[in-house]
């Protein structure tokens, strides 16, 4: 329960976010610079949160890889309804590369700390 609401306090804060400055919950309907904004606040929080808990001490729960996988579908839809408007979308794809990078170097920390044990 601790994690949830841990990874939820960085989530909640960029949907609050959203609310103020795009007027909407929807984050796929909002248009280029904002939606960068959010999903970059959003992904540097909640790996703050991740990198907080591993911190402290804590493995990384099934909770955690359902979050990252959930950010990386929003970025991955968003993703493709750029290309598929021809929009410019080189910084969500930069952004979506180095998110796949940081999952697999926690995932394969994770692994490590497995086989350990």
């Amino acid at each position: 329960m601790k994690k949830i609401i841990i990874h939820s306090i960085p989530i909640m804060a960029c949907f609050i976010g959203l609310e103020i400055y795009c007027h909407t919950l929807n984050p796929i309907i909002v248009r280029g610079p904002e939606f960068l904004k959010f999903y970059f606040s959003l992904t540097i929080g909640f790996y703050l949160s991740v990198w907080s808990l591993k911190f402290f001490g804590e493995n990384l729960s099934k909770i955690s890889f359902y979050f990252m996988l959930i950010i990386f579908i929003l970025g991955a839809v968003k993703l493709l309804k750029g290309i598929s408007l021809d929009r410019p979308v080189g910084i969500l794809f930069s952004i979506l590369v180095a998110e796949v990078i940081v999952n697999i170097a926690f995932m394969s920390e994770e692994v490590k700390h497995k086989m350990k044990k």
